[in-house]
């Protein structure tokens, strides 16, 4: 994508689009993330603050 023209926005967000989907490994294991691939570490993040949420609705009522 380097030094390349395009024709519209909407021509550029799909290159743009198309190269970060394909550049970017969900599989791939990350040091950052315990070991963990991304969807599975933002899975468990996830799922942490819904249960954190959770038990503070419970103390509060």
């Amino acid at each position: 994508m380097h030094r390349q023209r395009f024709q519209t926005r909407a021509e550029a967000r799909l290159k743009m689009a198309t190269w970060i989907v394909d550049f970017y490994n969900t599989r791939r294991r990350h040091s950052a993330n315990d070991g963990l691939p991304p969807v599975t570490f933002e899975r468990q993040v996830i799922e942490e603050r819904q249960s954190s949420m959770a038990l503070l609705r419970v103390s509060v009522a």
